[in-house]
């Protein structure tokens, strides 16, 4: 089912928790904080939208690292009913795919309930105060990718937040598939 985002909530707060990536470092705020801010997305491995753009993802994660954004990505589905999303598939592509950002298993799936999160991909772009400032869209790609030539607004937010500490009023959602819930 693919759901958008809600609009962005300026100010909101991140919240900390503390996880393991696929390499079995545990990572926190405090360890995935740049100075200028912090990107967190919610993804998985087996969602159409974020296979689409995960070139586009890890391209423009290199990107923001080098304006002082840390980033940080999320696996919150069920692998149990979703096998390819599970932390061995999850360490595969993450070593595939050469991710520039580790990459989180919430098998809990609190921190994603935390944040709201409610589709994969979901952007959360926060301040150098980790206040969030955006929770759009990458860009105009949906199931396929989008041109090339493809405004990057993920980009442009986030360089917005590294210089001014503020994100852009206009966002588009994002659109995904629905985090895949426990029962």
């Amino acid at each position: 089912m693919a759901l958008n985002t809600p609009v962005c909530d300026f100010g909101w707060p991140a919240v900390d928790f503390a996880l393991d990536d696929t390499t079995g470092s545990r990572h926190s705020l405090s360890t995935l904080r740049g100075s200028n801010g912090l990107l967190l997305m919610f993804i998985c491995n087996h969602c159409p939208y974020v296979k689409a753009i995960i070139d586009r993802i890890c391209r423009d994660a290199r990107e923001l690292q080098k304006l002082g954004i840390g980033v940080g990505a999320i696996m919150s589905n069920d692998a149990a009913e979703y096998p390819e999303d599970s932390f061995e598939n999850m360490a595969r592509i993450a070593q595939q795919l050469d991710f520039p950002f580790p990459y989180l298993h919430d098998p809990t799936q609190e921190v994603a309930r935390s944040y709201g999160a409610v589709c994969t991909p979901d952007f959360f772009g926060f301040n150098r105060d980790l206040q969030l400032q955006y929770r759009g869209r990458l860009d105009s790609s949906g199931r396929t990718a989008a041109p090339p030539a493809a405004r990057r607004e993920l980009l442009a937010a986030m360089c917005m937040v590294a210089t001014t500490g503020r994100g852009p009023q206009e966002q588009t959602a994002s659109i995904g598939c629905s985090i895949k819930w426990r029962h």
